[in-house]
């Protein structure tokens, strides 16, 4: 039950964005166990200015191609799971959008099922 924020900058196109929701979905569906119909993402494009970040925090030389990606999922993956995450994430990017690996960025934050609400004003999958 991942809900996934996907910050760029003014360059990708529309398809282009569409690429990047698909492979980021199927990066986790292949991963981390997501159902494939399990599909809730905003993408947001940002002005000039607005993303900001070190261009080589922690040695890793990054572009005006800086993706930021956010993923907000219930907890319980392992460590292994969310490292195959992070590649397989980079990796599609690469092959299907042409991002570099350095420019991609991945925030998971974890949760517990009580903490969500997919509508109707019901926690569906609280205990």
């Amino acid at each position: 039950m991942p809900f996934v924020r996907i910050d760029v900058g003014q360059g990708p196109s529309e398809e282009e964005l569409a690429v990047i929701s698909r492979s980021i979905h199927q990066a986790m569906v292949d991963t981390i166990d997501v159902p494939g119909d399990d599909y809730f993402q905003v993408i947001t494009r940002h002005g000039a200015g607005e993303l900001l970040y070190d261009r080589s925090y922690l040695n890793v030389e990054r572009s005006e191609g800086q993706i930021f990606i956010q993923i907000t999922l219930k907890e319980g993956r392992t460590l292994a799971k969310k490292k195959a995450l992070y590649a397989a994430i980079a990796e599609r990017l690469q092959q299907s959008a042409g991002i570099r690996p350095q420019d991609v960025m991945i925030i998971l934050t974890e949760n517990t099922a009580e903490n969500w609400s997919f509508g109707n004003g019901i926690a569906q999958m609280a205990p």
